[in-house]
This record gives C-alpha cells, sequence and structure tokens, in this order.
C-alpha cells in the first residue's frame, strides 16, 4: 500500500475536490465541502475514546490483572470488535481531539470564504487523519511559474504528536509540496492537554497572520528565483543537503547519498518547470530538483508509504534541510551573484 491511506471494508479514508489523487483513491466531491460533508465523504465521522489497560500476570487463566495508568486510544464504532485497532497508547493527561472538532477548526476560514476544503482523509489505520484547505489567490513566482497556497492541519490519535497547522505551497507545473520546507517557521502546534480547546482558540487567532506570512513565503522563493547556480555552486548546495555519512565504511549510506546528489542534479536540469527560462539555473531550481526528487521520484530505504513520508516523515525532514540550506546561500551568494 504506497500510499498508506487508511482502507476499511474496501473503501478509502478520504475526500478530494477537482483532480484525482496521484494514488487513485478517495471520493470525489463536485465542490467546495462543509466541514460536515467533508467529515462524511472521508469516512472520518466516527468519535475516538480512551480505554483503560490492564496488565496480565497469567495470560491463560486471565487472573492476576493489575490496573495500569496506560490507556489504548479505539474508535468507538470498532470497539468489541475483532477488526478495532488500537490506535495509540497515552497518559491519563491526554485529551483525544475527535475529528469533527478538527475540521471545525477551518471552519471560521472557509465560511469566509477565505479558504475551501480541497482533501481530507486518514492514514494507517486512522491514527493520523489530515485536512488540506486551498486559499484564495497565487504566488507568481517568476513568469507563469505558479505555487498555490494551502494550509494543512494534521490530527493524530497515536499519542506521538501534536495537532499541526503547517502553510503549504504547491508548485502548480510539477505539484511539488514545499510544506515541510517551511515548518520551522509557519507550524502551529496544539498538544493534547485538558486545555486543548482554549489553545485552538488562540491557534485561530494567530491564522489571522496568514496573509502576512503567505508574502514572506513568496519573498524567499522570488530571492531564490534570483540566485544563479553554476556546477560548483550546485555540488556545494547537494553535498550540504545530501552529506555524506560519518562513517566513510557504510558504503551503503554512502551509495545512497550520492545516488540523490545525482538525481536532484538530473531534475535541477531537467525537471517539471526547471526548463523556463527565468528558472533554468537558479537556486529556485536546485530546490525544486530536490523536491520532486522527494516527492515523485524517491523510494525511501524500505518504506514505501509516499504520502506519509512526504508529509511526516523522512521526506519532509530532507525538504526542510533544503529549504533551510537554499535559505542559507541565498544570503551568501547574494552579494557575488
Amino acid at each position: 500500500m504506497a500510499h498508506n491511506i487508511s482502507i476499511e471494508n474496501g473503501r478509502a479514508s478520504m475526500m478530494y475536490v477537482g483532480k484525482e489523487p496521484w494514488h487513485g483513491l478517495g471520493q470525489k466531491l463536485n465542490g467546495p465541502a462543509t466541514a460536515k460533508e467533508a467529515i462524511k465523504a472521508a469516512r472520518l465521522d466516527h468519535q475516538v475514546t480512551k480505554k483503560p489497560m490492564i496488565a496480565i500476570d497469567d495470560a491463560q487463566t486471565g487472573k492476576q490483572a493489575h490496573p495500569t495508568e496506560w490507556y489504548a486510544i479505539v474508535r468507538d464504532d470498532l470497539w468489541n470488535s475483532k477488526s478495532c485497532p488500537i490506535l495509540g497508547v497515552v497518559s491519563k493527561e491526554y485529551t483525544p481531539l475527535q475529528n469533527s472538532e478538527a475540521f471545525e477548526f477551518f471552519d471560521p476560514i472557509v465560511g469566509e470564504g477565505a479558504a475551501i476544503y480541497h482533501t481530507a482523509g486518514a492514514l494507517g489505520d486512522g491514527e493520523r487523519i489530515w485536512i488540506l484547505a486551498k486559499l484564495p489567490e497565487e504566488i507568481q513566482v517568476v513568469g507563469d511559474d505558479i505555487v498555490d497556497k494551502y494550509l494543512l492541519l494534521s490530527n493524530s490519535h497515536d499519542g506521538k504528536s501534536s495537532v499541526q497547522i503547517k502553510f503549504t505551497p504547491i508548485r502548480v507545473v510539477c505539484q511539488n509540496t514545499l510544506t515541510m520546507a517551511l515548518s520551522s517557521g509557519p507550524t502551529i502546534r496544539v498538544t493534547h492537554t485538558r486545555d486543548l480547546h482554549v489553545r485552538l482558540d488562540h491557534a485561530r487567532q494567530t491564522l489571522g497572520l496568514v496573509n502576512t506570512r503567505y508574502q514572506e513565503i513568496e519573498e524567499t522563493f522570488k530571492r531564490l528565483v534570483a540566485i544563479q547556480v553554476n556546477q560548483q555552486r550546485l555540488d556545494e548546495y547537494l553535498r550540504l543537503v545530501f552529506p555524506d555519512p560519518s562513517d566513510p565504511d557504510n558504503e551503503r549510506a554512502l551509495d545512497w547519498a550520492r545516488k540523490n546528489r545525482m538525481w536532484s542534479e538530473h531534475f535541477f536540469a531537467e525537471g517539471a518547470g526547471n526548463k523556463a527560462q527565468k528558472v533554468r539555473g537558479t537556486l529556485w531550481a536546485a530546490y525544486n530538483g530536490v523536491a520532486e526528487l522527494i516527492d515523485h521520484r524517491q523510494v525511501t530505504g524500505g518504506d514505501e508509504r509516499r504520502l506519509d513520508s512526504a508529509w511526516f516523515g523522512s521526506g519532509y525532514l530532507t525538504k526542510a534541510r533544503a529549504f533551510r540550506v537554499a535559505e542559507e546561500k541565498t544570503a551568501a551568494w547574494s552579494d557575488s551573484n
């Protein structure tokens, strides 16, 4: 299952508006969805709850059961069924955020016409859900190179991560997702504690800065496209993004880094949109070469869960590093460009 979309009874837990996703899964809606419509279409209209866990000394007799301080997160509608997965193990202080509550976070923005629900769904057994909302207008980096503006909300039921809301630019010409490269700045994190809903209200106020932040993002992209990159600079950039392992005897890691640099260099020159007159040979093209490798070409060592990797896993970390290095090189190379 290369996509890692949650599948239940043969149906994907996902909805989308517009073009069919690359994996061909999910239910299509013909127009902008309300929160209620999106939840139902994505098959996320269920509740999760905490169930106390016990420790059993004798598994055969079931005797000597001892209560623990830990709780299992499960779906209410699947509880007591054989197909009920444990989504996560949490402490008593953990407060679940229901999917309906997570969707309602975007309702004020969507209701004011400042965004529309674009996709929503669940990964794995439903332990992580996401909501992607498309914002109006777009970023024109240079010429016809356009970047659409999105907000990504992710919520987990596994107890391992907080609610996160991230700015998610997507380059139209190649569908490179630049989300995670920007996570260090505009990410809003809300932990699962008893004051969760108060904190969500504060996060909602923070989203009033969306337009300002996207203006900063646009300016950053335009600085990247103004920096010319020769072979020496490209080699320097890619060695920082994909460094050789500290252990020179680790041949597998060394080969992996070299292949990533080789393919990133290929997409720098040949990637979608990178041959455009004002894009060719720029730091913007170098960064998007890495992003195209991660989003569309790379199969991360044994991990075939493409969407999860690109948004939350190793692909996310690589793009974050690629963007950080690009920003640093923009400052270093701008004076001598």
